[in-house]
């Protein structure tokens, strides 16, 4: 935030355990209960727990096995990606009856910006009481909201008071809150980063902030500055709206290990369809294509081909990841997982030179525990 300027109004909108909420709302039979979207079988990934299935320690990226191991009452149920999805567009569409200036991270959270943009009398605190209230009227779902005057205390603020709460960090109070605030839960510190933030003494905001600007960049390199600044309160950071993916890709860990070279080839054509479909919907057109194959013994490895050109469909695109596979299969240890993806992505736009216009380069991430 500039000094002498106007205070900014940025709320974060955080569905509650979006997948597994709705799946609880279409099925009463769930309610109540233990639920985890994903997959049941000894392969199988959570991609989504319950607040009931959270209490015995189940996470999103959690084995199905330990899942099962933490809540034997553990209720699975396969992901119905269309519908989170129509859903998702419902609740932008509540968005925009309050701004146009909307950030999505994900199919269950936003960034709204509600600068200059509230109505007589109205504030972004009630305002955003008045999102969530819409959405569980129209929607039948709870959302939880954070609001304060940059996108890093807004996403921050959004966690306090979950689920079905909201939260504020104004710019007088910015500065106390990170200083009490666990570098851990800084947006942007993982585990290991925190880990190496220990080791030098800065376990707090109020660390981190005693620590000069050369000394952070020494340490960290490039994301020396956001610590430098975020532990002073300082984000100017703009919601930017239309925030749209760099790729697109899919992939599927399979139950009995791939061996066969024909049969990893067949095994990539539902998820080159998928892919194709997906870059349809979006009139995404890419370059590159990008083939991830994980062996049994959980090592990875990539092989990508890229165009002078876009890919021209669908069967092109499963034409290159087949070639791209007879690289590294057969192997002796079996494949467990196969993904495709493809990246350089453009946009159809009408112009005079009939070229692409290319995406920015932000991701859409997809929905963690903290919702």
């Amino acid at each position: 935030m500039s000094d002498g300027a106007e205070p900014r109004r940025i709320v974060h909108i955080d569905m509650d355990a979006f997948y597994a909420s709705v799946e609880q709302r279409d099925n009463p039979d769930l309610r109540g209960k233990p639920v985890a979207v994903g997959g049941a079988s000894k392969r199988g990934v959570v991609a989504a727990a319950s607040y009931e299935a959270r209490q015995f320690g189940v996470r999103s990226a959690m084995p199905s096995v330990t899942a099962s191991r933490r809540c034997p009452d553990l209720i699975f149920v396969k992901p119905r990606f269309d519908v989170y999805r129509a859903v998702s567009a419902q609740i932008r569409g509540i968005f925009a009856r309050y701004t146009p200036v909307i950030e999505p991270l994900s199919l269950d959270e936003a960034y709204l910006d509600l600068t200059g943009r509230l109505g007589p009398g109205m504030t972004a605190t009630a305002t955003a009481a008045e999102i969530r209230a819409a959405i569980l009227t129209e929607t039948g779902l709870t959302a939880s909201a954070g609001i304060s005057y940059c996108k890093f205390l807004a996403k921050i603020a959004s966690d306090q008071r979950k689920p079905n709460g909201q939260f504020v960090i104004t710019p007088e109070r910015g500065a106390d809150f990170i200083a009490n605030l666990p570098v851990g839960r800084f947006h942007g510190v993982g585990p290991a980063t925190a880990a190496k933030m220990a080791r030098l003494g800065i376990e707090t905001g109020a660390d981190l902030r005693a620590q000069s600007l050369d000394f952070l960049q020494a340490r960290f390199g490039k994301s020396g500055r956001w610590y430098h600044d975020i532990s002073r309160g300082i984000d100017n950071r703009i919601v930017k709206p239309d925030r749209i993916r760099k790729s697109i890709g899919a992939e599927t860990t399979y139950f009995d290990d791939l061996y066969a070279l024909a049969e990893g080839q067949q095994a990539l054509e539902p998820l080159a369809e998928k892919v194709w479909r997906h870059a349809e919907r979006n009139e995404a057109r890419g370059r590159t294509v990008t083939l991830k194959v994980k062996f049994s013994d959980f090592r990875q490895v990539t092989r990508a081909h890229s165009l002078q050109r876009p890919v021209a469909d669908g069967a092109e695109l499963l034409r290159i990841a087949q070639e791209l596979l007879t690289g590294v299969m057969p192997d002796p240890r079996g494949v467990r997982l196969l993904g495709v993806t493809l990246s350089g992505l453009a946009v159809k736009e009408e112009q005079n030179d009939g070229q692409l216009d290319l995406f920015d380069k932000n991701t859409i991430s997809t929905e963690t525990d903290r919702g």
